[in-house]
């Protein structure tokens, strides 16, 4: 039996941070009923990556609402929203990730789902919060890593801001979510009393980030000055660590005794024996040892390091990730199947229960897929 069964979610969410915490739910046992709109759906079914698409939606909208159904209302609706009420009266928990106003406007505020279901716990999403200036701007990935600070911890000091190549801040928010509503769910077996959950965008990513924050805040506001030498990996860490071209590859150093390693690489760093110097000349150092690594394959580095217990790896695109024995060993993907009978593989949950994957083999659903079943079971 997985932790949350028999808890019902009532996903108002779209794109990417309620969704994905609605899938975490959903994979530890939860019943996710995705609130849609009718015939359209969830906005999201038409965001695509690389053009991809599984039936009707994209492979994007599949990725995170796996495991889950779909009953289709029109919030604009008065007979819709009877229908939703009746709902709400039967969850456990609630989540959306509307812009602050709009649950109000149509009735369906923290209040007034307290007032129909006194044990509600009710999860929102915001981008900056619920009040202040910025209360009702657009809460995009993009744009919250970027004033955030984010896109000047990654890359080399000579480049421009990097943003990462994943949705950091909507996927972090998503897990802060997950976080606060099991949290609730404790407070409620306690209480007895339904929990209002809210995150924003902007505080996650943040969250994220709390170790240069709380660097920058407490060493006289000095900006984090990245590295300007290539395989760059971290603003605030010294020599070696980083990412290293060789003949046929790149490898990455981790921390280590670096006059250790100089000697296993047979380079004399003596010079910098002071630790002080490995942050300080951590370009120099780097640039000494980007220099030696590129005389060899990745393969004999990285043998002649391990031999030496000196944390190092190699760097793996998705082909040779997937080609690793570890990939089969961890069971480290899952193929589910939608309603037609396609099929998809993608990745599973990463926690185990008591030895248990969590895994699952059904598909997003189609838009109102779930309606009948619905109906019959709650809306009688």
């Amino acid at each position: 039996m997985k932790p949350l069964e028999g808890l019902i979610v009532l996903e108002f969410c779209q794109f990417l941070a309620g969704p994905s915490a609605g899938l975490k739910l959903a994979d530890l046992g939860a019943r996710v009923i995705k609130i849609e709109r009718p015939v359209k759906g969830e906005a999201c079914r038409q965001l695509s990556i690389k053009d991809l698409f599984v039936d009707d939606s994209s492979l994007l909208f599949h990725t995170i609402n796996r495991n889950k159904e779909s009953f289709a209302a029109d919030l604009k609706n008065p007979d819709d929203i009877i229908l939703i009420k009746k709902l709400i009266a039967q969850a456990d928990i609630m989540t959306h990730n509307f812009r602050p106003g709009v649950m109000e406007k149509i009735g369906l505020a923290f209040n007034e789902a307290l007032a129909i279901n006194p044990k509600i716990i009710y999860g929102t999403i915001t981008g900056y919060g619920t009040t202040g200036p910025w209360a009702k701007k657009p809460g995009q990935d993009l744009l919250l890593q970027s004033l955030s600070g984010l896109s000047y911890l990654s890359g080399r000091k000579s480049q421009e801001p990097v943003p990462f190549g994943l949705a950091v801040a909507d996927l972090m928010c998503g897990n802060h979510f997950v976080q606060g509503i099991l949290a609730a769910l404790l407070k409620r077996a306690k209480t007895g009393k339904g929990v209002l959950v809210e995150v924003s965008l902007l505080e996650s990513v943040l969250d994220v980030q709390f170790e240069a924050i709380t660097s920058f805040l407490n060493d006289g506001g000095q900006l984090p000055e990245r590295g300007d030498v290539k395989g760059t990996a971290h603003a605030f860490l010294s020599a070696p660590y980083g990412v290293y071209e060789t003949q046929n590859g790149y490898l990455s150093l981790a921390m280590g005794d670096l006059l250790f390693i100089g000697n296993t690489l047979g380079i004399d760093l003596n010079d910098y024996a002071d630790k002080h110097l490995w942050f300080e000349k951590r370009n120099e150092i780097r640039q000494i040892l980007a220099n030696k690594l590129l005389s060899q394959t990745a393969d004999f580095w990285i043998e002649l390091l391990q031999k030496k217990g000196i944390w190092c790896g190699k760097v793996f695109n998705y082909e040779e990730l997937d080609s690793q024995p570890f990939v089969n060993e961890l069971q480290l993907k899952q193929t589910v199947k939608n309603s037609d009978g396609k099929t998809l593989v993608t990745t599973r949950n990463p926690i185990q229960l008591d030895g248990n994957y969590l895994t699952s083999s059904k598909a997003a659903p189609k838009v109102g897929e779930d309606n009948l079943q619905i109906h019959e079971q709650f809306l009688k």
